[in-house]
């Protein structure tokens, strides 16, 4: 069978309509969120010292940005909407674009987004004192809401998420600021040597599942690509400036969680943002910030049900996804039914794990392989497409990209080791894939490779 060509695949239907300042602030909005807030108990719970747990922080950033460094490289070769997806398929064939666009969607974007309401709906039951069994239909409302408000249009759904990340920044760098000014804080907790827990690679590894769920989202403007304008620049500095804003802003935060709250008393806490502010300013700024945790959720939950659907609508279009769902609204531009498709698959994972724990996992598994494959992607392109014209190449290659896959490669066993029935969850995820391939393939989507742009 002859080779699909760019030709033949239609042009993208969604409007081009988002810039730098959009973008970026879509990486920073569905970056920061929960994990910040509900990680770092979970963190320290797994490593021994506070040193430790900074390093972690810092090499949950390391890892993101040489993700962002390959990232950047396949975004701007291929500015379309869809992401991992795109980049398997030009790289291998349809079948490995597929099973990665696949668990993508359903895995780490359906997960997460199923992950978010959980950790929104627990908190606010917890706040305003409601019954426990009222956590579960609330997230699945949640889910339902904020997919019908991304339906209506992308324009609007990016203003809104540009104030509200400013307002998220504002009030985090005021609450690091207030930290170091309330004489509160004790710097010579940094310093503690040893909390009895002892250091194990292992226990290392375990700790970076919830920091690699924090730093979640670093990737997102890829998947909007068909949606930026001059995406071959914009999209590399987004991915570069979202990440490096949120990494500075975790590392002050968890400098402020260690330095407000004794070893003791964060390991295993479930919100170290209301606890640090309790002990700092007492019940009245635990409260308030619980309040803003809620907002950040919020935030971060509306920026992935943003994203995410794009994968299934990249699919979709080239016949590989189920029908109609790479249909785009007349009135309002967006992948309406896509959207749709997101939201009965996070009500569906909603209803299968029920806890935020569990979705973490599964979902930070997923990214790992993910991440792998699309450092497979970068590698196999730069073999065979070696001329293709390339507006930003990835720094460090081919040395950097290695590293990324190795330790990405290292994290994932020890998850497999000491989380196997999530890990199990996210393979399956992967393999049910392949029947579901089969099926779209018989239907006319594409059985080779296809062609470079």
């Amino acid at each position: 069978m002859p080779e699909i060509t760019a030709e033949e695949r239609a042009p993208s239907e969604l409007r081009r309509v988002l810039g730098l300042t959009d973008t970026t602030f879509l990486v920073v909005a569905s970056v920061v969120g929960a994990g910040i807030f509900f990680a770092p108990g979970t963190v320290a719970e797994r490593l021994p010292t506070p040193s430790w747990i900074l390093l972690a922080w810092g090499f949950g950033a390391l890892l993101s940005l040489a993700g962002a460094l390959a990232n950047a490289e396949l975004g701007a070769l291929f500015p379309r909407a869809g992401g991992d997806y795109v980049y398997l398929r030009e790289a291998f064939h349809p079948l490995a674009g597929f099973l990665v666009g696949w668990l993508t969607f359903f895995a780490i974007y359906a997960g997460t987004v199923a992950a978010l309401a959980v950790a929104f709906s627990d908190n606010l039951v917890a706040l305003v004192g409601l019954d426990a069994g009222a956590s579960l239909p609330l997230a699945i409302g949640l889910t339902l809401a904020l997919s019908a408000l991304n339906f209506v249009g992308v324009r609007w759904g990016a203003r809104a998420n540009n104030v509200t990340t400013l307002l998220k920044l504002g009030a985090l760098v005021g609450f690091v600021l207030a930290a170091a000014f309330s004489g509160r804080v004790e710097l010579g907790r940094l310093a503690v040597e040893d909390s009895g827990t002892g250091f194990s690679f292992a226990g290392f590894g375990i700790a970076m599942s919830p920091v690699l769920f924090a730093y979640l989202g670093w990737n997102a403007s890829i998947y909007v690509a068909g949606e930026i304008r001059d995406a071959e620049r914009t999209l590399p500095r987004s991915l570069f400036l979202g990440l490096g804003v949120c990494a500075g802003l975790y590392l002050l935060l968890n400098a402020v969680f260690l330095t407000a709250l004794p070893m003791a008393e964060l390991r295993g806490v479930s919100d170290a943002g209301e606890a640090s502010a309790r002990a700092l300013f007492g019940d009245l700024g635990g409260r308030l910030v619980a309040v803003f945790v809620l907002a950040s959720i919020l935030g971060t939950l509306n920026a992935t049900v943003l994203v995410g659907p794009r994968i299934a609508y990249a699919m979709a279009r080239d016949g590989l996804f189920f029908p109609g769902v790479e249909a785009v609204h007349a009135r309002y531009g967006t992948p309406g039914v896509a959207i749709l498709a997101q939201a009965v698959a996070a009500v569906a994972l909603l209803l299968l794990l029920r806890s935020f724990p569990s979705a973490l996992d599964y979902t930070v598994f997923a990214i790992i392989i993910a991440t792998v494959a699309d450092v497979a992607a970068l590698y196999r392109l730069r073999a065979t497409r070696p001329d293709a014209p390339r507006p930003y190449r990835a720094w460090g290659y081919p040395v950097v990209p290695a590293l990324y896959a190795a330790a990405n490669a290292a994290i994932g066993v020890a998850m497999i080791v000491e989380r196997p029935f999530e890990c199990l969850a996210g393979l399956g995820m992967l393999l049910a894939g392949v029947p579901f391939y089969l099926f779209f393939r018989r239907r006319g989507g594409p059985t080779e490779r296809v062609a470079a742009s």
